[in-house]
């Protein structure tokens, strides 16, 4: 097992603690990586986009003129697709977009993407954030001490609202309880944060809690 320094809010370093080889430690699945993120951006849409038919659109009931002897091109109806006001000749309707991801395709792809930025050493984990009262500015020095650059994930327990508040304002940083922990967001973070009580392990990731939410936040 890979080991890695338990920091505290100021940097220093507080211990140390071994990752789960089997989350953190396995060869990540590019494949199983972009078919997770697609099902997750696909259940993200809201597909409630709609345009009219010919049968749908105002009007259009009578024959615009008669058929024969007006020396125009024979017309049935003013709703046509071709006219000015007419249907939408196959347009888009509602319809869902979400797609059925196996549970153990989501897991893996969870997994191959802790792995691949436990590989990169970007994977910080703070002992404890301890927050009085909402702060942004401590939040930001706190960021700046562990050396978390560029676009931040911050994992923090569910229900801690002082970290989330002290946290939210800044600039490149996605706050996300624990148990919201998903694919997409991991993949487009530069660093991912966790404390050391809600660090991923094989037992908090059971097969009846797994940690990969389809909804991307």
């Amino acid at each position: 097992m890979s080991k890695v320094d338990i920091l505290k809010s100021d940097g220093a370093k507080a211990g140390s603690v071994d990752l789960d080889e089997s989350i953190f430690g396995i060869e990540p699945n590019i494949p199983v990586m972009h078919q997770v993120v697609n099902g997750q951006l696909a259940a993200k849409r809201a597909g409630t986009h709609n345009t009219k038919t010919r049968a749908e659109v105002r009007g259009g009931g009578a024959k615009p003129w008669k058929q024969k002897g007006t020396g125009r091109a024979r017309a049935g109806s003013s709703r046509m697709p071709h006219w000015r006001g007419g249907g939408v000749a196959m347009g888009p309707k509602p319809r869902n977009y979400s797609q059925k991801t196996p549970k153990k395709m989501k897991r893996l792809a969870l997994f191959s993407a802790l792995s691949d930025r436990a590989a990169s050493n970007n994977i910080l984990i703070v002992d404890a954030w301890s927050f009085e009262s909402p702060s942004t500015k401590i939040a930001k020095d706190a960021l700046s001490a562990i050396g978390a650059t560029g676009k931040v994930l911050l994992v923090i327990n569910d229900g801690d609202v002082t970290t989330e508040k002290s946290f939210r304002n800044l600039e490149n940083v996605h706050v996300l309880p624990a148990g919201q922990l998903n694919v997409f967001d991991i993949l487009v973070s530069d660093f991912v944060v966790f404390t050391e009580d809600n660090l991923p392990t094989t037992t908090s990731i059971s097969e009846n809690k797994p940690m990969d939410n389809e909804v991307v936040s």
